[in-house]
């Protein structure tokens, strides 16, 4: 692999960049067509159901595909989809050489994307700058391989560790630009989840507002990520602003199943995309849940909640990533806490691992992933 590999296969990572807030439930993927050392045709995935990045990149490139090299961030699809395979159009453009980003875990591709083109006689490198592809996919990537979506908690903190007063209000903890950021948060998860006691309290939409977001992106790829209400209880009404602003609504419940179809009729009433319920339980059973939104296609999720579901994701293992606004102003010790977590030793602390961390105006965001298990206690 040489470095000119690496330079083409950064720009058509740039490409792919492109489709971070509109191609789910598909993956985010770039194609560059190089020829003689110029660049003959670009391409990306734009939106579900519209044409693969490659062919958007060898339809640029026309003739000038045969015999060039396409470099491309996810190893090219061997199936009919909502699309024909883009590995049968770049063997059918002539190209001479595949160089691939990373493998598709999509198990209608897992390998044979990469090995139909070699059957038919063209060169193919892969693993060019994998470790980046993966990232930019991290959720597409995670539910192929495990059926459920890539889960984020997103909470907003002061310097003490609290996210509200005692009496509920939080509006607002941080600053604008940390609002905008956690607008790019919602644009890219293809759900976000809240809670009861959240509705209740802060009466949210839960919505991307395009004008607040800072993202520049055209009026047709612009998409709601679904919401999804945990109402364990059905104390949310009709009257929430959730139910008032347009995109897609699941109501999860828990409990004994209500007889008929009471609260199918009354998801309904609150013009809910759907009901979901988790049997036979006191709870909403998180796991499952999760189970459902990767079976509906959901890669990213994104939770915005109180301190006692955020906790309860935590407490059972649900998290990939947490992200923490903190501002630089204090609570008080009455001040409601970032999480509820019943843990009363030190050996069962939860330990998490930093990732990132980026000044917002007069905010931080960190950026953190659960530690790994430790071998002599079993806890993080």
């Amino acid at each position: 692999m040489s470095t000119s590999d690496t330079e083409y296969m950064r720009r058509a990572l740039q490409l792919a960049h492109l489709g971070l807030y509109s191609t789910s439930p598909n993956p985010r993927v770039g194609c560059v067509i190089v020829k003689d050392g110029q660049i003959v045709g670009e391409g990306w995935h734009q939106k579900a159901g519209q044409p693969h990045a490659e062919i958007n990149a060898l339809r640029m490139a026309g003739p000038s595909s045969e015999g060039a090299t396409a470099y491309v961030t996810l190893e090219p699809c061997s199936h009919y989809g909502r699309t024909p395979p883009c590995a049968d159009a770049l063997i059918k453009a002539g190209v001479a050489r595949v160089v691939g980003a990373c493998s598709d875990p999509n198990p209608s591709v897992a390998g044979r994307g990469y090995q139909r083109i070699r059957d038919a006689g063209i060169e193919v490198t892969e693993t060019c700058l994998a470790d980046e592809a993966e990232t930019l996919n991290i959720g597409f990537m995670k539910r192929m391989r495990t059926g459920r979506p890539y889960v984020r908690i997103k909470l907003a903190q002061s310097l003490d560790g609290r996210t509200a007063m005692a009496s509920g209000e939080s509006q607002w903890i941080t600053g604008t630009q940390a609002r905008q950021d956690v607008q790019k948060l919602r644009a890219r998860s293809c759900a976000v989840i809240t809670g009861a006691d959240s509705v209740l309290i802060d009466n949210p939409s839960m919505t991307v507002r395009p004008a607040e977001s800072g993202i520049e992106q055209e009026a047709r790829l612009w998409r709601q990520p679904l919401r999804v209400l945990i109402d364990g209880r059905q104390r949310v009404s009709s009257e929430a602003k959730l139910f008032a602003q347009a995109g897609d609504i699941l109501i999860a419940t828990s409990g004994a199943k209500p007889s008929g179809n009471n609260a199918i009729q009354r998801a309904e009433e609150l013009g809910a995309l759907d009901y979901w319920h988790s049997d036979g339980q006191e709870k909403v059973n998180l796991p499952a849940l999760l189970d459902e939104l990767g079976q509906r296609g959901c890669n990213e999720v994104l939770i915005e909640s109180g301190a006692q579901l955020a906790g309860a994701f935590v407490e059972q293992g649900l998290v990939d990533e947490l992200v923490l606004y903190c501002a630089p102003t204090l609570l008080g010790s009455n001040a409601r806490p970032l999480m509820t977590l019943p843990l009363t030793q030190m050996k069962e602390q939860v330990r998490w691992q930093w990732q990132d961390v980026t000044p917002m105006g007069d905010d931080l965001r960190l950026t953190l992933t659960p530690a790994p298990l430790s071998t002599e206690t079993g806890t993080r």
